[in-house]
């Protein structure tokens, strides 16, 4: 497996992991836009959007709807933004989208910029992955 995402989808690099399931696996940015940022990638490796088969593609919008369910309880944010880049802009070569928690005056034209982004340690980053799979948890248990 010589593709970076398909080593992170699988856990065969270190990764903040906060939910997965049998199709897809969620883990927090290592370079968030704010804290909280996650990263849903498929497991089997798929570049682009056009290449999503139907239950993957299902997976990957069921634990978008659960992330940001989790990340509104515990952050609070303004919104969330959910995006997708495919092509050129695919920097993995691995299909990934991101689930941002974003808030009010917060200028989203910065999170394709190197200049003012949230640094978080990797000490922070274990904390918000112990709080984010905790409240993805209380989701799951509560929808029951």
């Amino acid at each position: 497996m010589k593709c970076i995402g398909c080593q992170l989808a699988n856990s065969l690099e270190p990764v903040h992991v906060v939910f997965e399931d049998e199709f897809v696996c969620c883990f927090l940015d290592h370079d968030p836009f704010n804290e909280g940022h996650v990263l849903i990638l498929p497991k089997n490796h798929i570049y682009d959007a056009d290449e999503l088969d139907k239950t993957t593609a299902m997976s990957i919008m069921k634990a978008s709807m659960l992330l940001s369910k989790a990340i509104k309880r515990l952050f609070k944010p303004d919104g969330i933004t959910i995006c997708q880049n495919g092509g050129i802009f695919n920097e993995l070569t691995h299909y990934h989208m991101h689930v941002v928690p974003r808030y009010k005056d917060q200028s989203f034209a910065t999170f394709y910029s190197e200049d003012d982004r949230y640094v978080e340690e990797e000490t922070k980053l274990s904390d918000t992955r112990i709080k984010l799979s905790n409240a993805v948890r209380e989701i799951i248990i509560e929808s029951k």
